[in-house]
């Protein structure tokens, strides 16, 4: 049987339900981000599937300097503060520097590596000391092999509730690849639940010069790939209108387009799930 974590009243893998981490790419404002969530809830609590919201107060890695970034540390928190307790719903977030940590752990659920600090040894450390249930995302860059020796760093501090998110490998010029052996990969040489990243899976980075692109089509064939591989979790970013976001508008999913996804994705999961029965 596979690793399970437990995230406040979630269980995530073995044979436990599949995991969706879901929300806007960064905070634009609370209206907004309160509108995404509320919906997420509601249709997350019908279709009866454990949900994490995720929004990022800050976006540290955006493609120029001209790009929107959010509210930054304080205000973010503050409305992912207000979010969480308003909507009973755990909340995650990424952190980019040790100094934001501690203020990060006063509010988060799950606090969240991204990709390109994944090897970053002492912000890895600064958050796994938190003891908060940690979602390390594997850098385009890593084989999945090579996570093992992230999630050491983690575990050095004697935190163990760690979920690894798998979001491609870089392929060429301004493309990524997602090869689903990693997951299985990625579960038996950590022993952690993987989550898959289906919308960051098909960005398409600085692949529009000074933004990414993405393919937002290809997300739901790539999420039902990676539950069918026997990932314990989904992360895809939404929002109403796509076009309209701030950032990564090109590969998130429109909201209002997602209960017939997660219905198929819950039902291949269920048939995954028989395997650990």
């Amino acid at each position: 049987m596979k690793a399970m974590v437990q995230i406040g009243n979630i269980k995530v893998g073995g044979a436990n339900p599949l995991l969706l981490i879901a929300g806007p790419c960064v905070i634009e404002n609370y209206d907004k981000t309160f509108e995404i969530a509320s919906y997420l809830k509601k249709l997350t609590e019908k279709l009866e599937i454990p949900f994490v919201f995720k929004a990022s107060y800050d976006k540290a890695n955006r493609t120029s300097i001209n790009s929107f970034r959010g509210p930054g540390l304080k205000d973010g928190l503050a409305i992912l503060r207000q979010i969480r307790a308003s909507l009973d719903i755990p909340v995650l977030s990424d952190v980019h520097a040790i100094n934001e940590v501690e203020p990060a752990a006063e509010v988060l659920d799950i606090i969240q590596i991204p990709a390109f600090l994944c090897r970053q040894t002492d912000l890895i450390l600064a958050v796994s000391r938190t003891q908060k249930p940690i979602n390390i995302k594997k850098g385009q860059f890593l084989a999945p092999g090579d996570i093992q020796n992230i999630t050491e760093k983690a575990t050095s501090t004697g935190n163990r509730k760690i979920t690894i998110t798998e979001r491609g490998s870089m392929f060429g010029y301004n493309n990524l690849v997602v090869d689903f052996r990693s997951i299985k990969i990625i579960q038996e040489s950590t022993g952690f639940p993987v989550i898959f990243d289906a919308t960051h899976s098909v960005q398409l980075p600085g692949g529009s010069g000074i933004v990414s692109g993405g393919q937002r089509e290809f997300a739901p064939i790539l999420a039902k790939a990676a539950v069918a591989a026997g990932a314990d979790g989904v992360f895809i970013e939404v929002y109403p209108d796509p076009d309209t976001a701030r950032c990564d508008g090109p590969n998130s999913l429109r909201m209002d387009q997602l209960e017939p996804f997660l219905s198929t994705l819950k039902t291949i999961r269920g048939i995954i799930q028989k395997e650990y029965i």
